[in-house]
């Protein structure tokens, strides 16, 4: 299935100038849905992942999907103020500005192998932040998935050689 395909571009959205890439059209189409689901859970399936982390929002639609194939647990990655128990931070840059995104100390238990995902790899700044969340918390980062990446944005130079597996290129 040509999952490239089934994603909608918006020129000019959120800003003159931006070419956004709209997953919603593949989460409707049930079966580009479960096929994108198929391929993570194909490149994941032997690498001992102990949980899965999704980075908010669009990270959690296919980290638990993803998690239940993989038959680990599946923990958010939330942006400040949504978690409840004692947490750990980070806060990264932004093209104007900083922002910040947080993590349950007790997701993890020390040396679990925990997989990182998110819909879009663009500049590269928040997947950074998450990879060093799961990493000060004590996990073994497995490796940061995206369903979609910008290659011209050069995203992955941030990540620090991790594995990163990307299903469309843009």
């Amino acid at each position: 299935m040509d999952l490239k395909a089934k994603i909608r571009a918006i020129p000019d959205f959120p800003k003159p100038g931006i070419m956004f890439r709209d997953i919603t059209t593949l989460l409707k189409d049930g079966p580009a849905f479960a096929e994108t689901i198929d391929q993570l859970y194909d490149y994941y399936k032997d690498k001992n992942v102990s949980k899965v982390a999704g980075i908010e929002s669009r990270g959690f639609i296919f980290g638990a999907p993803l998690a239940l194939r993989l038959g680990c647990g599946c923990i958010p990655i939330r942006k400040p103020g949504k978690l409840p128990a004692a947490k750990e931070s980070v806060e990264y840059e932004l093209e104007y500005g900083t922002d910040r995104i947080e993590i349950h100390i007790d997701a993890v238990e020390p040396g679990e192998r925990v997989l990182v995902i998110d819909d879009l790899l663009a500049t590269g700044g928040t997947a950074a932040a998450a990879k060093t969340l799961v990493e000060k918390i004590g996990a073994e980062l497995v490796g940061i998935a995206f369903i979609v990446e910008l290659d011209g944005l050069n995203g992955r130079a941030k990540l620090g050689g991790c594995d990163i597996f990307t299903l469309i290129h843009f």
